[in-house]
C-alpha cells in the first residue's frame, strides 16, 4: 500500500500568515477526521465481507491480472483526487473518495485470510493509538516540518524501491527492516500532513465553505493513507497468522 501515498502534497502549501479563527480550523479538522473515519469503516467492512465470500476471493486472487488492474485503478483514483479535486464538484470528489475506499477494502480482504481476527483487531487499535498521538503532535508542534517532510518523501521512495527489490531477493532481514522503516516513515508523515493541513486551514486565501470542504476531503485522503500504511506495517509485526 505504500506506493499509494504518492500524490501532490504541494496542494497543501500556503505562504500566507495564519489568520483564520481557531473555530474554523477546528471545524475543518472535524470534517477531515469524519471523512477519514467513514472511509476506514467502508474499507474495513468491504475487506471483511470480501474475505467471507468465496466468489469474491476467487475473482480477486485467482488471477494476478485482476489485482494489477485494481492496484492501477486505485493509483488512478488517488492521482485524480490529488491533482484534479479543485476542478470537479464536491459531490464527484466525494464519490471518487468512497470508490477508492471500497476498492481498497476488497484488495485488503486477504488480510482476513492470512491473519487471525483477534490480531487484526488488536493491531487496528494499536495503529489508531499511534495515529492519534502523531496527529496531535503535528497539530500542536510549532516546529517547521517542511524539510523533514521532504526527507520522509525521499525515504518513502527508497522504501518502495527496497520493497520491490525484495520481491526477487526474498530476504527476511530486508523485509523486517522495511517493515520497521515503514512504520517510522508513515508515523512521521502523519505528523507532517497534520501540520500542513493546519497551515492550509489557517490560510484566508480560500473560501471556507467551498474550497475548505475540498481541502478537508483531500486531507482525509492523505491521513487515511497514512493510517492504512501504519496499520499494514504494524500487522506484519503484531499479526498472528492463521
Amino acid at each position: 500500500m505504500d506506493d499509494l501515498k504518492i500524490f501532490d502534497r504541494n496542494s497543501f502549501q500556503t505562504s500566507e500568515p495564519q489568520t483564520n479563527d481557531m473555530s474554523v480550523i477546528t471545524r475543518l479538522f472535524k470534517t477531515t477526521y469524519m471523512w477519514m473515519a467513514l472511509a476506514l469503516a467502508i474499507t474495513g467492512i468491504c475487506a471483511y465481507l470480501g474475505s467471507h465470500n468465496a466468489a469474491i476471493i476467487k475473482f480477486l486472487f485467482g488471477n494476478a491480472f485482476v489485482i494489477i488492474i485494481l492496484a492501477v485503478s486505485e493509483l488512478v483514483l488517488v492521482g485524480v483526487l490529488s491533482f484534479r479535486i479543485f476542478k470537479m464538484s464536491y459531490r464527484t470528489a466525494t464519490l471518487l473518495f468512497m470508490a477508492y475506499a471500497i476498492l481498497n477494502g476488497f484488495t485488503m480482504s486477504s488480510i482476513f485470510l492470512v491473519y487471525t481476527k483477534s490480531s487484526i483487531a488488536s493491531t487496528f487499535f494499536i495503529s489508531a493509538a499511534m495515529f492519534a498521538v502523531t496527529s496531535i503532535m503535528g497539530f500542536i508542534t510549532q516546529m517547521d516540518l517542511s524539510k523533514i517532510g521532504n526527507i520522509l518523501l525521499m525515504a518513502l521512495i527508497g522504501l518502495i524501491i527496497a520493497s520491490i527489490v525484495n520481491i526477487f531477493l526474498h530476504s527476511s532481514r530486508l523485509d523486517w527492516i522495511c517493515t520497521i522503516v515503514g512504520v517510522l516513515i508513515f508515523s512521521g508523515l502523519t505528523v507532517y500532513d497534520t501540520q500542513k493541513l493546519k497551515d492550509v486551514y489557517s490560510s484566508p486565501e480560500y473560501d471556507v465553505e467551498q474550497e475548505g470542504r475540498k481541502f478537508a476531503l483531500l486531507g482525509a485522503l492523505s491521513l487515511y493513507l497514512d493510517f492504512i500504511n501504519i496499520f499494514l506495517y504494524l500487522l506484519r509485526i503484531f499479526g498472528k497468522r492463521n
